[in-house]
């Protein structure tokens, strides 16, 4: 009895610990997941392809929530699209030389328009004058260029007649008053509306073929009833849909199913510092960022990130075993704007050199201290370690701390020249010549032990 009784107390102190008491909704395993996901942490650096009838407003993708206009007065944007521009494949082409490996694109974004002609909506694509599904020629483009392709759908649509006014929706009443509410959604039945999104949503995930990522944007709960969350989304449901039709599919964190274990595969740590990333260590995540501060078509905006900046971004992410998206926002006519052709054109040239310290590159054992003025990527398959040079030595001389019987070779990433060291007690001392090479941030390679 005694024994029985200790052996109930033990499954009942199982039950109890967070590796058990967190739910799943699936059946996949650790070592699964890793497997299943296991490119993108290799690949590291995506594009985001923010891109809807905000584009020919130019004055930011929530324009239709911060100037709060109403279907009525969006409907101009609807009537005048005619993306005469558009040129997927210059797009692919684009991402593909800035060193990006994926790519994700807003096939829906909180304005309800759909960039795919979707059965159950006439509010996209093929009824303006593009008059034809712009997602299939972006699919087939950057397939054709080897880029893993992404879906972004939006969770929210302030232009869908069933979806509930909450509080960020353009028409949410201003004394936020529950009698307001409820006056403004008598007629709107939310069960109508995710019906209507898991019907794009299988659309998009079975017309195209294989889709590599989804990124469902955004769970907002309030206590007070006039947020959305999983139960407004039906986000159990809707993410064993997405499972079931698409079983390698990569989905983002935020269908606000936290509770379980297996209710998003990765992070998403938006418009954050780099100072804040080193907080994500050790997790699995993708930092969202923008080449300036919004990510529809602003074109009066003028807070662009420098090409330090955006290398930082990327070497920062990678540092801490995390991947990066970066952000364009192509114009009304459909082509990127020519500072994000820019900024695109300056990472290319980094990349085409450098971009052995990004790909299969996680952060550095702790064994390895980060000398002054830089910051470390490690490839532990083949064994090399990158120092990517934040500030480049004046004197032509670098100290790495500690690192004396570490190290087999030393050399320059993007041309392979030799760095010749000497060892000065525990640490090893490297001669880099005194001009610094044409990178802003120079990388050296380490062969290791």
């Amino acid at each position: 009895m005694f024994k029985r009784t200790q052996l109930l107390f033990a499954l009942v102190l199982l039950t109890l610990s967070p590796v058990f008491a967190q739910k799943m909704i699936g059946t996949e395993t650790d070592a699964q997941k890793q497997k299943r996901m296991e490119w993108w942490t290799d690949d590291r650096f995506g594009m985001f392809i923010h891109w809807g009838l905000y584009s020919g407003a130019a004055r930011h993708e929530w324009v239709k929530h911060n100037e709060k206009i109403d279907n009525a007065g969006y409907q101009k944007y609807f009537d005048q699209f005619n993306p005469d521009l558009f040129d997927p494949q210059k797009w692919a082409k684009q991402a593909k030389a800035a060193g990006m490996k994926y790519a994700v694109l807003t096939t829906k974004h909180h304005e309800g328009f759909c960039l795919f002609d979707s059965k159950f909506t006439d509010y996209k694509a093929p009824n303006t004058q593009a008059k034809r599904d712009l997602v299939r020629e972006y699919v087939d483009a950057f397939r054709a260029q080897g880029l893993k392709v992404g879906f972004y759908y939006s969770l929210l649509d302030w232009h869908h007649p069933d979806y509930t006014i909450d509080e960020i929706h353009p028409q949410s009443p201003k004394d936020k008053s529950d009698a307001s509410y409820a006056a403004l959604n008598k007629n709107r039945d939310m069960a109508k509306y995710r019906q209507y999104m898991r019907n794009q949503i299988t659309e998009l995930l079975t017309k195209y073929g294989k889709i590599d990522i989804l990124w469902l944007d955004f769970s907002f709960p309030r206590k007070d009833g006039h947020g959305k969350g999983k139960d407004e989304w039906g986000s159990v449901e809707l993410l064993k849909l997405i499972r079931k039709l698409q079983p390698g599919i990569i989905v983002d964190n935020r269908l606000n199913l936290e509770e379980y274990k297996d209710g998003a595969d990765f992070e998403t740590p938006e418009q954050v510092s780099t100072a804040e990333l080193a907080k994500y260590r050790g997790k699995t995540w993708e930092t969202c960022q923008t080449f300036s501060g919004s990510w529809g078509y602003y074109r009066d905006e003028n807070t662009w990130k420098t090409h330090r900046q955006l290398l930082d971004l990327l070497i920062t992410s990678t540092s801490n075993g995390g991947n990066l998206i970066l952000n364009v926002g192509p114009t009304a006519r459909g082509e990127f704007d020519y500072r994000a052709t820019n900024a695109l054109d300056s990472l290319s040239h980094w990349m085409h050199a450098n971009n052995q310290s990004i790909y299969n590159c996680t952060f550095a054992p702790d064994s390895y201290k980060i000398p002054e003025g830089t910051k470390l990527t490690y490839n532990k398959v083949n064994g090399r370690l990158y120092v990517h040079l934040f500030d480049y030595p004046k004197d032509g001389k670098l100290t790495l701390p500690g690192y004396n019987g570490k190290i087999k070779y030393a050399q320059f990433l993007n041309d392979h020249s030799e760095l010749l060291s000497k060892t000065a007690g525990q640490d090893v001392e490297l001669t880099l010549p005194v001009k610094k090479p044409n990178y802003e941030i120079p990388v050296i390679e380490l062969t290791l032990n």
